[in-house]
């Protein structure tokens, strides 16, 4: 194994120009705690310090000037809040206004009128002229003598960390020094000389110095390039190894029989005939199921498309095997709901379905464990009470995840070693991922996506409508109702503020009752700080048709399966992401009625707000509005992401960057297949950089 240089791990302290005041900022405020760390922290964009302007070109279109000439003495004006240092700044063309709004006094005694500076800041107009506010100033002659950087890195700091003077300039002066030190050896090369070649990358060491201090604009953006892409490879690199362990280590049971269970339900009990895209997503499942291996697959569709009968009919085949097979929900009404459809779609057959939830009584739980463990039990449906440790089977041989992004890592893991042979594992997902991110996220998973709905099923009619047309609303609202259908009025819940969302929601409810009072109309209400049992009691209500409407904030956006609802409203839909607005409309049309779909809003809407708007208007297609959403929002915002832990992306961008990505994951595809154990001399420097890395947690900065 090559020798490591031990010089990125020396305590910030000792860096020139730190100390132990210094050090201490950068611990807390900015993550930084030893050299690597700075060397990681990288600019967030770059500011061209080659051009300079003359005063007479300086226009409040400009984003950023530099400009050279003579300061003028100052003038305070104004008073009270208003009070504001100001100078001129002359050159043989005109002057610009300075100005400063805070330490006044600082600046006057750090500056000397009549002395030439070189001045670098954003021109605003005010009252008609061009001024500078709180502008860089540098004397024209150290400027001079000091200026190697051509691109001036921009750097994140925080308020804290400026107030302490660890400002943009301070970080880029340190991070300076850092690199002036930085010797080739102190960077471990982490690709292989084949890999570089074939992509045309610059060395790792000439990147993390370019990305700081570029040369010129080439340099800069072969810099980020070497970064992005590294970033994307081990990232697919880490994933796929886990897929080729997986595959080759991972024994599955082998369901070889398509027997009785799964033919008798095909041929006489399917109520409607599957979907080519079930039929596409079936044979991928049956040819996983009786490879021999362990299947961990990924079924994306959206809502309505027909899942969970691609789900039932491969538990057929786990019980034409002789296995049992499992359903976990993330909520006791979608778990009931499971069961009481496959019971329904199983009638007169001559199998056991059975439903355990933390609402199961004592005596009636002990005798499910007991069938379960004689394997009485084929279908066991319910929630995170199927991963308790008395829950034993006979022998799981498929185990179902419904909504998996709702589950952590840990509580699915539970799950699989409910067996010594872990059993199958079709996780399902009725939350569209975009391209990009599934190749990212789930690498180790095999992907099948069901992109049809069924037949008969009629797209969701979605419209925009402002507070103003509340009165036309209802009137539609009192339409749906005298047809027989239900209603959803849903509110936004925001974390940050569920006291003020709370006060909305009863607002709205009282509203709500005020236009439809009773007996003619009944309404159930559901919010997140009712008790369980309250709120699936008013649930079960809407579900079972005793009420009209249901008001609720977002606890109903996942698991409530209402065929006769027909009408969700969305108020202050400007507050939802993308994603929401989607899962939310999702929960009508599940009849055969046309249903809609309205989205209600004040009148100032920000231009993000709008796309997403015209967006849902526009289609019905999850994957599309999952592009849109991840094009405004960034992955890091994508629902149910963060608890992955695996899209921590602070160089690569999985909107612009999918070409990076493709040629990333291409590259970690070949090595595994030629060196799954990376043993051999050329993926030295891949294997080297992995056991290091397992001893380092490396911070990036955001650039994109």
């Amino acid at each position: 194994m090559a020798v490591i240089s031990q010089f990125l791990e020396n305590a910030i302290s000792y860096l020139k120009g730190v100390g132990p005041q210094r050090a201490e900022t950068l611990n807390k405020e900015l993550g930084v705690h030893t050299y690597r760390d700075l060397l990681f922290y990288f600019p967030y964009r770059y500011v061209d310090k080659t051009q300079f302007y003359k005063v007479n070109q300086i226009t409040a279109k400009n984003t950023h000037v530099q400009v050279k000439g003579i300061l003028s003495p100052f003038k305070l004006i104004g008073q009270g809040r208003s009070k504001r240092l100001v100078a001129s700044l002359k050159d043989d063309t005109g002057q610009v206004q300075l100005v400063w709004f805070k330490g006044h006094q600082w600046i006057k005694k750090i500056l000397a009128p009549g002395k030439e500076y070189v001045v670098f800041g954003k021109p605003n107009l005010f009252k008609g002229q061009v001024n500078i506010a709180h502008p860089e100033m540098d004397l024209s002659n150290e400027y001079e003598s000091e200026q190697t950087i051509k691109m001036q890195p921009i750097y994140n700091s925080s308020e804290i960390a400026k107030k302490k003077g660890l400002d943009t300039k301070a970080i880029s002066k340190l991070t300076y020094n850092l690199v002036s030190e930085l010797k080739q050896n102190d960077v471990l090369e982490n690709l292989s000389e084949e890999v570089i070649d074939k992509y045309q990358l610059i060395s790792r060491y000439q990147a993390l110095k370019s990305i700081h201090f570029p040369s010129s604009d080439q340099a800069m953006t072969d810099a980020i390039r070497r970064l992005k892409f590294e970033e994307l490879f081990f990232i697919q690199l880490k994933l796929l190894r886990l897929k080729v362990n997986r595959q080759s280590k991972l024994k599955g049971f082998e369901f070889d029989v398509l027997g009785t269970f799964f033919n008798e339900f095909y041929d006489t009990k399917l109520p409607f005939e599957l979907t080519n895209a079930q039929k596409r997503v079936l044979k991928e499942i049956r040819q996983d199921v009786k490879s021999g291996r362990q299947m961990n697959r990924l079924l994306q569709g959206d809502v309505g498309s027909g899942k969970t009968m691609v789900a039932l009919l491969s538990m057929l085949m786990a019980l034409d095997n002789g296995f049992q097979a499992a359903i976990m929900a993330p909520t006791e009404i979608l778990a009931q709901q499971h069961y009481q459809s496959i019971q329904e779609l199983l009638y007169g057959m001559n199998i056991n379905v059975a439903l355990l939830t933390g609402s199961v009584k004592t005596s009636e739980k002990q005798n499910i464990l007991e069938r379960l463990k004689l394997g009485d039990i084929h279908i066991l449906i319910g929630t995170h009470a199927l991963i308790e440790d008395p829950v034993k089977f006979k022998n799981l041989g498929l185990a179902v995840i419904d909504e998996q992004h709702r589950f952590g890592v840990a509580q699915r893991a539970r799950l699989w070693k409910k067996n010594t042979t872990p059993p199958h594992i079709l996780v399902m997902t009725a939350t569209p991922i975009p391209r990009t991110l599934a190749m990212t996220l789930y690498a180790d998973l095999e992907t099948s996506i069901i992109d049809e709905l069924p037949p008969g099923r009629k797209s969701i009619q979605t419209e925009h409508r402002y507070d103003s047309h509340r009165l036309r609303i209802f009137g539609f609202i009192r339409e749906q109702i005298k047809l027989g259908r239900q209603v959803y009025i849903v509110y936004p819940l925001i974390k940050e503020s569920e006291k003020l969302d709370y006060k909305d929601l009863m607002d709205g409810y009282e509203s709500v009752v005020r236009e439809f009072p009773l007996p003619d109309y009944k309404i159930s209400i559901v919010h997140g700080q009712m008790k369980p049992e309250d709120k699936e009691y008013e649930m079960r209500r809407f579900v079972n048709g005793e009420t009209n409407i249901m008001v609720a904030t977002t606890v109903i956006e996942v698991g409530v399966n209402v065929p006769n609802a027909s009408v969700m409203i969305i108020e202050s839909a400007e507050r939802f992401g993308l994603s929401q607005l989607h899962q939310l409309r999702g929960r009508v049309g599940r009849g055969a009625e046309q249903s809609y779909c309205i989205l209600v809003t004040g009148n100032k809407l920000s231009k993000e707000a709008r796309e997403r708007l015209k967006t849902m208007v526009r289609t019905n297609d999850g994957f599309e509005i999952a592009e849109v959403d991840l094009k405004l929002r960034g992955p890091g915002d994508m629902e149910g992401i963060q608890q992955s832990g695996v899209v921590d992306l602070r160089v690569a961008d999985l909107v612009k960057d999918v070409r990076i990505l493709q040629e990333a994951r291409q590259t970690a595809i070949d090595i595994l297949e030629e060196d799954p154990e990376l043993v051999t001399g050329k993926n030295n420097p891949l294997k080297n950089y992995l056991d290091q890395k397992r001893t380092q947690k490396i911070g990036w900065s955001k650039i994109s």
